[in-house]
This record gives structure tokens, C-alpha cells and sequence, in this order.
């Protein structure tokens, strides 16, 4: 079992400078805590997602640390020349050592992607030609292809990444009738889900897994992502959690509300506005050391998954919480897992 982060990077009222250098130090301390990954969401036009560029973040995050793997989480490949970002993942692979994760999707928001000029409807079609294009950029010396969306003749390419023969690739899963093509080539999965659905993805997973004669030790990583605070006592992580998700959840709405999308949830993601409903769902985590060690082991065991990403920085939290968290979160948590 290991713990990777899951970030939006979403406003806290700082100064945009002072935002970026806070989080930047809480990475280091994510890697002196022994947390597997560092994942970045991708928004755009929104307060959700204070680094809309991840790669550039991602290279300053490389610098300043030396162990933890960096990545999106994810791309939103509709959005992109799938060349130039094939470039970009070359460059962030060198510069973090081979540190490098790659997540890959369309993009959640509909909203976000229209802002772009980009037909929603067509949307699905352009990420799955420019995955293509991008895998083959990765891995080939010269790019050849001719699509709907995109065309190259005999492109040049003297870049190619330090991992081979790329760096890892995530998908985030939204149930398992999702699970065929991650499965048979072998893309680590995460979904927002709560135990339950969470345990129809891994199982079907395996499934698929088995059924293709590989290796059970060797099965990439199958996780969930969750709101987590540990504090000295569940009334102390509770006070921190519920006022943080309060800003947090208006910025999760923002965009769809703004855009009178009120009563329409986004596609793959239910964030009630009371946090009671998240903690019944089971998608956040919160309380003292031994409260969130129990509910770890519960969900885990229910779930069936490898791998937890864990959402410690969000809303308004001061940076002395999520310090103190992860420091909780790795002396009782992490290590009832090693």
C-alpha cells in the first residue's frame, strides 16, 4: 500500500507568490514524509485550480526536491497540441531524474474546455488522437500520423524521455465499465468513488489482469482520492476540515455556478456543500491519529485498492495544519501500512 498526494492548488486568499512558495515547502515535507507522489490537478479559469500550466509547477516542485515522484493529474489532453506536450513530458522527465507521472484525460469540465474554443462533443474524439499522438511522440524517433484533429509528416524528434519507454501513465477511472483499456495496458487507476465503487473497479481490474496471464505482484496501482485532516483530536481535525471545505467547495462550484449550471452535478464528481455528507459517503478521512488509522484500514480492506491519494492542502487551511497532518498521517497511518 502506498500514499501519494492529490492537489488542486486551489485559491486560499494568499498572494498567488506566497501560495506557490507554501507549497512548494509542503512538498519538500511531503518527501521527508515518505509520500510516494506529488498529483496536480489541471483546471483553467477558476479558483479550483491555482496552477492551470502544471508542467511549470511541476518544474519548480522537480527542483526543490529529489525523491518524490511529480505528475499531472491530469492533462487535459483536449486541450493541447499533443506535440508540444509530448515535449513538455520529455523536459519534466530529465529535469526530475525520471521522477515523472503522467496523467491523461479529456478534462472534466465541459465549461473549461468550451472557454478554450473547443466543441465539447468533439472533445473525447481529440484526447483519444492526441493520447495516440503523444505515446508514439515518446517512444519513436520520427512522428508520422494522420487524423481528425491532427497531422504530422515525418516530424523530427531528438527528444525522448529518461524513463523508458515513458514515464508511467494515470487515468482516472469513473466505474468499471471503464476498466477494459487501462487494464490491458497496464495504466495506473484512480477514481473519486467511495469504497464500494472503488471495489467494482479494482476486482474488475484483477479480472482483467489475471485473464491476460500477468503477473499479480506486478499489477500497477489502483487508488482512490480523499479529503484527509489528522489533528491531536477528532474535534480539533473536524474544525479544521469543515471550515477549509467551506471555501474549497465554492471553489469546486464556481465555474458551474457562474454559468447557471446550479442543480446539475459536474460529470464523475458529487461534492455536497455539507461535509457530514462527505464523511458518510467516505470520501474524506478526518480525526486523530487512531480515528483515521481505523478508517483507513476499513476503506483499504473494503476497497481493494494499492493506493490512496490523499487531498491535505485545500480551502483555507493554514500551512501549519497540513504540516502537522502529514507529520500525523506518516508516524500513525503510513506506517501501520509498511
Amino acid at each position: 500500500m502506498k500514499f501519494g498526494i492529490f492537489d488542486h492548488l486551489d485559491a486560499n486568499g494568499q498572494v498567488l507568490r506566497d501560495q506557490y512558495e507554501q507549497r512548494l515547502r509542503l512538498i519538500e515535507g511531503y518527501e521527508r514524509a515518505g509520500i510516494h507522489a506529488y498529483h496536480l490537478a489541471e483546471h483553467h479559469a477558476t479558483p479550483l485550480g491555482m496552477a492551470p500550466s502544471p508542467s511549470v509547477f511541476l518544474a519548480a516542485a522537480a527542483q526543490r526536491t529529489s525523491t518524490i515522484r511529480l505528475g499531472a493529474l491530469v492533462f487535459t489532453l483536449a486541450l493541447y497540441h499533443p506535440l508540444r506536450l509530448a515535449e513538455e513530458i520529455c523536459m519534466l522527465d530529465h529535469l526530475s531524474n525520471g521522477r515523472l507521472d503522467v496523467g491523461i484525460g479529456r478534462g472534466i469540465s465541459p465549461i473549461e474546455i468550451d472557454m478554450y474554443g473547443v466543441d465539447n462533443a468533439t472533445a473525447q474524439a481529440r484526447y483519444i488522437e492526441a493520447s495516440k499522438v503523444i505515446l508514439q511522440a515518446l517512444t519513436s524517433p520520427m512522428l508520422d500520423h494522420e487524423g481528425a484533429h491532427f497531422k504530422f509528416r515525418k516530424v523530427p524528434l531528438p527528444m525522448s524521455p529518461l524513463q523508458k519507454p515513458h514515464p508511467p501513465l494515470w487515468y482516472g477511472v469513473p466505474n468499471p465499465q471503464s476498466v477494459e483499456w487501462v487494464a490491458h495496458n497496464a495504466i495506473n487507476a484512480v477514481t473519486l468513488g467511495p469504497p464500494q465503487l472503488v471495489r467494482g473497479i479494482t476486482d474488475r481490474y484483477r479480472e482483467i489482469w489475471a485473464a491476460d496471464g500477468r503477473d499479480p505482484g506486478a499489477i500497477p496501482m489502483m487508488g482512490f482520492t480523499r479529503h484527509v485532516v489528522v489533528a491531536d483530536t477528532d474535534a480539533k481535525a473536524l474544525e479544521i476540515a469543515r471550515r477549509a471545505y467551506q471555501r474549497w467547495h465554492r471553489s469546486f462550484w464556481y465555474l458551474w455556478v457562474d454559468h447557471n449550471h446550479l442543480g446539475v452535478q459536474p460529470p464523475h464528481a458529487v461534492f455536497p456543500a455539507d461535509f457530514n455528507m462527505l464523511l458518510e459517503r467516505g470520501t474524506a478521512i478526518v480525526g486523530s491519529p487512531d480515528t483515521v488509522r481505523e478508517k483507513f484500514r476499513e476503506q483499504v480492506s473494503a476497497s481493494g485498492a494499492n493506493y490512496a491519494l490523499i487531498d491535505v492542502s485545500f480551502g483555507d487551511m493554514a500551512r501549519e495544519d497540513t504540516a502537522r497532518s502529514v507529520d500525523l498521517f506518516a508516524k500513525h497511518v503510513m506506517s501501520a501500512f509498511a
